[in-house]
């Protein structure tokens, strides 16, 4: 067999395409070329200057005095003879490398030696280490200093291991990793270049560890010889990193690879944190494992995993808090339950210690959802995004168990009753203020071993608790009625929120995800909508403008991934102020069909400052919004939109959005005041 027959071809443009005396850059397999035209020959050369790594087939073609032709490169202006490839001296005395070109039936084709086994790389061992430690999902935007580990991932999504969403704006790729492991407890990934790609993930990321959701962060960097002097695009991204991240660390030459991950995927796991790994370009693509042979290893060999690294994580509290806790509870009549978001994981036992105790169960805005409202003992949510039904039971209650609960001022938890905190994480114990009994356990082990003791010594041989279930029928009554009075609210200005939520309170599925926003949107969800089985996710202590819809990507992500969220519906819920933040990630939903309902609320203002600078007595400034119109955006975009005016179209239209399989919005005119 000739040299030529050993060759795999490759047609990479037509004759007619490339005119006398100009040079473009082409595509073969994976490889990219600079095909050049000179004096009727078609050549192809490697189209990576040695110099800096220059696009030759975006140079010129340039004469000399003595006629001499040279492909000058658009960076730096080295020249190489587009036929030979050699250089004129003084730089590369190599040259660079050329292909076999034929012409066939006025189409140009290059040959190139058939591709031999992939050589593994450091990003390769890298990619499937994470995908062993549970990585599913990435979100990010590859470019050009992350386009080895961008390769690597490639590798595992074509073996289908994991799922690569590549985002509009980095900001939205790390909020997508947050509203994923706010709802699964489990670590997806972001993905961003060096520079302004990394610091656009911060938000995000911040995000994720206020609120204790693990997280992956993997940002390009910079060649590692030019570190220091502040070379394009270069940030020191692990002094950036170092507030926001619990493992921060640079992937070098001579790292363990495959251990350094697993220690980032460790951090973001039991810390329930955020971990950052930094690529430098020309580390991305070390080779791994030498040259591929019958006896070398394996992907798998190379790779690490978490078998042997995690530990059981339920902390029983000591026997003697337990003690402690019973003689309050026994000495208690009207004890209640403030449940946080912390308790996520273990509401059956939480419950179960309820209805030993007769205790209504109050829970903080971001343990909206984790009692059912129509379960006998829900009293609501707790503080100002809540309802006076659970407002009523804090000021009568004698005691007050907190579990999981941060004691944030916005949830007002009063600090003048008796207080047991149970908490899986020590230093949240009495952070603010002294409680009364600080007891160090995982929640859901705490509440089951106070409910075993309870049932051991006998409920009738204890205190007898006033059963509060009466009242809170009584108590949830009134607020309803109170609720149906301002559903009647019409100034003629937009809907009113209560309508709004009470609309969706009726059509949303009972097992729907419902990531939300900031501001007065949420703070009436919060009051209004009453949750059956829904799982609500919020930014909570970071409270981040623009959320929700990206939050949303990473539900809808987790519901591909994992079999208990397979199959619930996505529907987020913002104002205009937050969508606008992120408003082109609606086609990067449109583009992976993700099946997502958006609740806009639309009022063409930042409602809540404004309402803080009447509150303040500050006059209203820059707080009005210009604003599309976001249905008929929707439907530019390939989605579903409909928009509602007013109240007796709000539950047609969202089920209309329901029914959509893909990315929808209702936009609802909205009244500023009504919320």
């Amino acid at each position: 067999m000739s040299e030529q027959e050993q060759l795999q071809w490759y047609r990479v443009a037509q004759v007619d395409e490339l005119p006398e005396g100009r040079v473009m850059t082409v595509t073969a397999g994976t490889h990219s070329m600079a095909l050049t035209h000179i004096s009727g020959q078609f050549t192809a050369m490697d189209n990576r200057c040695p110099h800096q790594g220059g696009p030759l087939g975006e140079g010129s073609i340039e004469h000399g005095e003595d006629g001499q032709c040279w492909l000058r490169c658009p960076w730096h202006g080295w020249d190489f003879d587009p036929v030979t490839g050699v250089a004129p001296g003084g730089h590369d005395d190599a040259g660079q490398t050329l292909y076999p070109v034929e012409i066939r039936d006025g189409e140009i084709f290059v040959g190139l030696d058939v591709e031999s086994d992939h050589l593994l790389t450091v990003s390769d061992v890298m990619a499937q280490t994470m995908v062993n430690w549970g990585i599913r999902s990435v979100f990010g935007m590859v470019g050009h200093s992350n386009l080895g580990l961008a390769d690597a991932l490639r590798r595992r999504e074509a073996d289908g291991t994991l799922t690569y969403y590549g985002i509009r704006h980095e900001g939205a790729a790390a909020f997508a990793c947050s509203g994923y492991a706010k709802l699964t407890g489990k670590a997806a990934a972001c993905l961003s270049i060096a520079g302004p790609g990394a610091t656009n993930l911060l938000t995000g990321l911040y995000d994720a560890k206020v609120d204790r959701a693990p997280v992956l962060a993997l940002t390009g960097q910079v060649q590692v010889q030019v570190f220091g002097p502040g070379a394009f695009q270069e940030v020191d991204l692990a002094a950036a990193f170092e507030p926001v991240a619990r493992f921060s660390q640079t992937v070098l030459h001579t790292s363990k690879h495959a251990e350094l991950v697993s220690l980032a995927m460790k951090n973001a796991i039991v810390h329930r944190d955020v971990a950052h790994l930094i690529f430098p370009d020309d580390v991305q693509t070390l080779p791994a494992g030498g040259a591929p042979s019958s006896d070398s290893p394996s992907l798998e060999d190379l790779a690490a995993g978490p078998e042997g690294r995690l530990a059981d994580q339920r902390i029983s509290p000591p026997d003697s808090a337990v003690r402690e806790a019973l003689d309050l509870i026994n000495a208690s009549r009207r004890p209640i339950m403030v449940v946080g978001y912390g308790a996520r994981d273990c509401m059956d036992e939480v419950l179960s210690l309820a209805d030993a105790l007769n205790a209504p169960v109050l829970t903080t805005f971001k343990a909206k959802g984790q009692v059912s409202d129509d379960h006998p003992l829900a009293a609501g949510v707790l503080g100002r995004s809540g309802t006076p039904v659970a407002s009523w039971f804090m000021n009568e209650c004698d005691l007050i168990l907190a579990l999981g609960s941060s004691f944030s001022n916005h949830t007002g938890i009063t600090s003048k009753r008796p207080i047991i905190q149970v908490d899986f994480e020590a230093m949240q114990l009495g952070k603010f203020h002294p409680v009364t009994l600080p007891v160090w356990g995982e929640i859901g082990t705490t509440a089951f071993i106070l409910t075993k003791k309870l049932a051991e010594v006998g409920i009738s041989d204890q205190k007898s608790w006033v059963d509060q279930r009466r009242e809170l029928v009584e108590r949830h009554a009134i607020w309803r009625a109170e609720k149906a009075s301002r559903r009647a609210d019409d100034r003629g200005r937009g809907v009113n929120s209560a309508s709004i939520f009470e609309a969706m309170s009726r059509v949303v599925p009972d097992d729907a995800i419902i990531p939300v926003d900031v501001g007065n949107n949420t703070y009436s969800f919060g009051r209004y909508f009453e949750c059956t089985h829904q799982r609500i996710l919020m930014s909570g202590y970071l409270g981040s403008i623009g959320f929700a819809f990206p939050a949303a990507m990473g539900a809808w992500a987790a519901t591909r991934d994992l079999d208990e969220f397979h199959g619930r519906k996505v529907v987020s819920v913002s104002g205009d102020g937050g969508f606008g933040q992120y408003l082109a990630e609606f086609n990067t939903a449109v583009k992976y069909g993700m099946d997502i309902t958006h609740i806009l609320l639309n009022n063409s203002e930042l409602g809540k400052i404004s309402k803080e600078q009447r509150t303040g007595e500050w006059p209203v400034w820059q707080t009005s919004l210009h604003n599309p119109n976001f249905a008929s955006y929707a439907k530019l975009c390939h989605g579903f939109g409909i928009r509602v005016k007013s109240a007796d179209g709000l539950e047609d239209a969202i089920s209309q959005a329901l029914a959509f399989e893909g990315p929808a919005i209702v936009e609802i005119m909205a009244d500023v005041e009504l919320i």
